[in-house]
């Protein structure tokens, strides 16, 4: 299991980003994965700068909303940033939720995986660098682009329920989760996501899980700090369906929290449920949170990039 390098867990200047991106790469993680803000800056811009500003890593963004955007015109972007990435680039997409399409930018959120279907259609034919000929009910597209210098881009969707991962698994690379724990994984997405793959005659699918991760010597205090750090999901459908599943009431227990070993111990779970690839998310515990990230950073370089 891979584990990458979180670029940013909250919003912050461009500059920065590309900044994190050059430091996951010196320390030798595979990946450096950052979100989309609706609020904040374009992450695929913000990953161009980066890609120019490294060599070898992957960049990642999970996940880019799909509704407010076209699907021609999210892969004509996505396509100028693989340029700058140097082929590196993984292309997160996602429905977001309904409080965010529908509040802030005023769309209806209907039927999201049947939306998704359609999107992926166009989107990654046109990411192949193909011409599209599509008539659904979401999307009609005649077409495509010409990016001179650019490859095929890694499509991964996040998706949590079974329908979503059941569209991962037919039309994408795989799937990114965030607050998925080791039991969803592997008691529904891991498989369901395999079997579409393989039925659609897809090779074996990246799993990406995205999860808050703390060394510390007090757990307890860990996981009360990941109430407080990640706690606007708590108030999110798709989370409180995660967390029934998992058999807990809220995201501070499902965070990755204990001393070195125990959270080794933990991060072997997901690599034992099928995981392909980790996104740990890092957050400060304690009175020095520059020295709490540093203690969690250095635990996931010494395990050098692969657990």
């Amino acid at each position: 299991m891979n584990l990458g390098g979180d670029v940013l867990g909250s919003p912050s200047s461009p500059p920065d980003v590309v900044d994190d991106a050059r430091r996951a790469e010196a320390d030798g993680f595979a990946s450096a994965w950052t979100v989309h803000f609706s609020r904040a800056y374009d992450a695929l811009t913000t990953l161009a700068l980066a890609g120019a500003a490294t060599e070898r890593i992957e960049l990642g963004v999970g996940i880019v909303p799909t509704y407010p955007r076209h699907p021609l015109a999210l892969a004509q972007q996505a396509a100028t940033t693989q340029v700058f990435c140097g082929g590196r680039l993984t292309l997160g997409v996602g429905v977001s939720h309904k409080p965010v399409i529908e509040g802030l930018h005023g769309l209806t959120f209907t039927s999201p995986a049947k939306h998704m279907r359609e999107y992926l259609t166009v989107l990654g034919p046109l990411l192949r660098g193909e011409d599209v000929s599509f008539r659904g009910e979401y999307y009609q597209v005649e077409g495509g682009f010409v990016v001179a210098g650019t490859s095929p881009v890694s499509i991964v969707v996040g998706a949590l329920s079974p329908g979503m991962v059941q569209v991962a698994g037919e039309l994408s690379d795989g799937t990114v989760t965030w607050l998925a724990g080791p039991r969803t994984l592997e008691d529904s997405i891991v498989p369901t996501l395999a079997d579409a793959a393989a039925a659609a005659g897809r090779r074996r699918p990246r799993i990406i899980a995205g999860m808050p991760v703390a060394v510390t010597d007090d757990p307890d205090q860990g996981r009360a700090v990941a109430e407080i750090t990640f706690a606007r999901y708590g108030g999110l459908d798709n989370y409180l369906r995660v967390f029934e599943r998992e058999g807990v009431t809220s995201v501070g227990a499902l965070a990755v929290v204990g001393t070195e070993s125990e959270v080794e111990k933990q991060l072997q779970r997901y690599a034992d449920v099928g995981v392909t690839e980790l996104w740990p998310v890092v957050y400060p515990v304690g009175d020095d949170a520059a020295a709490s990230v540093q203690r969690t950073r250095a635990l996931l370089i010494a395990l050098g990039g692969r657990t």
